[in-house]
């Protein structure tokens, strides 16, 4: 779910291939050019955007039941707490009962089409409960007479019943809060809930990598966001490389706001080379935006934010002559694969083999490609282009609720402390997650996907010389 950039040692391969390996770690992101007069310096960022966290434990919570053919199943349900990198707070709620979640496992916001709720047709009425209850709704008492609920309803009531109303739409399972008022407003939220659009991102810059030529303005970037203002900050080494970020009056760019174009400036004659701007600000995140880890920790989804620092990059590449290539990539839940999409800015054709497949792309001209993959196994491909140019794409794909994936029932759960990183299925904490220690994937599966190192999409670049020279 997560791309970045890095230099591969490798050197330039013939074809594509795919092979289930150990996995990067999707929080690197660096980008260089091989043989190139200048590089953007390594960074530590999600490429896609937006708030990265880390995920604490639950701390407002109540008991649920799982009912299901092997009998009833008792799982804690509520709200978790999540520490924002860079400063803040974020409340989630989980959206996806069968998977465990793990101690301190990072997360980053993502979009829906990223997780399972891309493919959730109910996806739009769990953001319609998260705005229309706890944290969102405070007052309890007005919640309660809202939602005609007989009796006190207490902070624990209140998240157990938002978390079990979420959990019968995401998860499509026969779920009951214990407590007499949580499942009380579980009812009210479930028969009440409406489709209501996904919240767009924090912040991200579109697209996050663009090409062509030295002496030009290399995009426009797109800055989206719900910030008010967005610090931009050029590339580490731009006085060096004389690369400037400018707006499309051509002035320097150093602050920007939702919708604003900016642009990568190189010098002419500047030797092919890479650099990458980062744009940064403080906002609250908005309710109903996801949050997938990278180490297949549970997926969550945002009930609650205080301003938070959120982030994000976009890359350049540019050379004289030639195929000057562009790529990125997206998780497509919808189609169960990766699309990699291919812009070319030179003035010949870009030639790239995926999966054993040749591509072209024309002069000016963009392709994406939709890469299958299987649902919880790691894939490892790789592009490969003219003049040495290969990009590597390594991640696992998650795009299914284990409910959905193998109809599982749950057993009898222990106490509220969420799996930590690294935990053998033994370690498995059951409350905080519905999950069973008995299903097959933590049995099959959960060491195999700790020592595979996470779920994040890692994009490696290198490029000798650029065809032609």
């Amino acid at each position: 779910m997560f791309a970045s950039f890095s230099a591969l040692s490798a050197r330039g391969r013939g074809a594509a291939r795919l092979a289930a390996g150990t996995l990067v770690s999707g929080f690197v992101a660096t980008s260089v050019l091989a043989g190139a007069g200048s590089a953007a310096a390594d960074e530590t960022a999600p490429s896609h955007g937006g708030a990265a966290a880390t995920i604490g434990g639950m701390k407002t919570y109540g008991t649920a039941v799982i009912r299901g053919a092997a009998g009833d199943q008792q799982v804690s349900a509520g709200l978790f707490e999540m520490s924002v990198e860079g400063g803040g707070m974020l409340q989630t709620y989980c959206v996806d009962i069968h998977t465990p979640t793990q101690t301190d496992a990072k997360y980053h916001e993502t979009p829906w089409s990223g997780t399972s709720l891309g493919t959730n047709k109910d996806a739009g009425r769990i953001r319609w409960i998260l705005r229309n209850s706890y944290p969102q709704v405070n007052d309890l008492a007005a919640l309660a007479a809202e939602a005609g609920v007989r009796g006190q309803l207490t902070e624990q009531d209140a998240a157990a019943g938002t978390q079990v109303a979420i959990w019968r739409y995401s998860d499509d399972v026969d779920v009951d809060a214990v407590d007499p008022q949580a499942e009380q407003l579980a009812d009210y939220l479930h028969k009440s809930a409406r489709n209501e659009p996904e919240p767009r991102a924090s912040l991200t810059l579109d697209p996050p990598a663009v090409s062509g030529r030295p002496g030009e303005r290399l995009g426009p970037v797109t800055v989206r966001t719900d910030a008010r203002s967005v610090t931009v900050s050029p590339p580490a080494d731009a006085a060096a490389s004389g690369v400037r970020i400018v707006g499309e009056d051509g002035k320097p760019v150093t602050t920007a706001a939702n919708g604003s174009k900016v642009f990568f400036e190189v010098p002419e004659g500047a030797e092919a080379g890479t650099a990458r701007l980062t744009a940064q600000a403080s906002t609250t995140v908005p309710v109903g935006r996801a949050f997938a880890s990278e180490s297949r920790s549970q997926t969550q989804i945002l009930a609650g934010s205080s301003a938070s620092t959120v982030s994000a990059t976009a890359d350049a590449t540019w050379a004289a002559k030639g195929p000057v290539p562009a790529l990125s990539a997206r998780e497509n839940c919808a189609v169960g694969g990766v699309d990699i999409t291919a812009v070319n800015q030179g003035d010949e054709p870009f030639t790239f083999e995926l999966m054993g497949l040749e591509h072209t792309v024309a002069p000016g001209g963009s392709r994406t490609v939709t890469v299958p993959l299987s649902e919880d196994r790691p894939y490892d491909f790789t592009v490969a282009g003219p003049g040495g140019f290969e990009q590597r794409f390594t991640g696992l794909l998650d795009c299914r609720t284990r409910a959905a994936e193998t109809g599982t029932t749950t057993q009898t759960l222990g106490g509220p402390s969420p799996t930590p990183l690294g935990g053998t299925p033994t370690d498995v904490n059951l409350a905080e997650t519905g999950a069973s220690a008995a299903t097959p994937w933590i049995t099959g599966t959960a060491i195999a996907l700790v020592v595979l190192g996470g779920a994040g999409l890692v994009i490696t670049r290198r490029r000798r010389t650029p065809a032609g020279d």
